[in-house]
């Protein structure tokens, strides 16, 4: 059978995005909105598998969700997300999707309350990576040819998702690396402007942190920038003793 217009349309906009150099978040909104229109749902949410905790973690959502993104987590074969993320299948909740054995209700979200739910598995390289869960206020038969085309963009956009999951491990840790030197940096013009401190007044070394970070506090000046300042006086000193001034 032909594709239609509309899955020809579809197949275009995955294959656009998966060879886009979109972010993570920017990702995540893509598939919410291609889910929508594949099932036109009342709410969609993403989650993603973190595998420092091996939880799975509410990344993206179609009704506002704040406070719970980043925030909302449940274990492998917790609920009908966790069950869908363990065994790699898909469940389709027509009507009274509550009464599942497998469903867990979360207060924060008003989309446990609907009637319909559908949760697809998002998959790279055969790996699971995250879930897809779509809902309906009201009861919704789910079609052989919907459950397919969001299988389907599960499959195809896993890649691309795992993709952009690399590159924000990458920034992180560039980011950690950088903070760390930053770190480094501060403690090293401390130590030095500690040192002078203590030279120059006769104080022990608690006594010369404890001047420097009173006088920051009291500045309203970073530590190192105080530190900086010191240093820079006593090359200053030196200076002008040596030129004989």
């Amino acid at each position: 059978m032909e594709p239609s217009a509309s899955q020809v349309g579809l197949l275009h906009r995955i294959s656009s995005i998966v060879s886009s150099e979109l972010s993570l978040d920017e990702m995540l909104g893509e598939i919410i909105g291609i889910t929508a229109q594949v099932t036109e749902c009342d709410a969609c949410l993403v989650y993603l598998i973190e595998r420092d905790s091996d939880e799975i973690v509410l990344r993206a959502s179609q009704l506002p969700h704040a406070s719970a993104l980043g925030n909302l987590r449940m274990k492998m074969g917790e609920g009908v997300t966790g069950w869908v993320a363990e065994h790699k299948s898909v469940v389709a909740l027509p009507s009274n999707a509550g009464s599942d054995a497998r469903f867990k209700r979360f207060q924060a979200l008003i989309e446990d309350t609907y009637e319909a739910f559908l949760s697809v598995p998002l998959v790279s390289g055969g790996d699971i990576i995250g879930v897809i869960n779509v809902h309906h206020r009201q009861q919704h038969a789910h079609t052989p040819d919907e459950i397919a085309l969001l299988t389907f963009v599960g499959e195809q956009m896993g890649g691309a998702i795992s993709k952009s999951l690399l590159a924000e491990q990458n920034a992180r840790l560039v980011e950690e690396t950088l903070e760390m030197r930053r770190q480094l940096e501060t403690r090293k013009v401390v130590e030095r402007a500690k040192g002078i401190l203590q030279q120059r007044y006769g104080l022990t070394e608690e006594d010369a942190y404890l001047r420097l970070r009173n006088e920051s506090r009291r500045l309203r000046r970073p530590m190192k920038e105080l530190a900086e300042a010191i240093i820079l006086s006593e090359e200053l000193s030196r200076k002008n003793e040596s030129a004989g001034v």
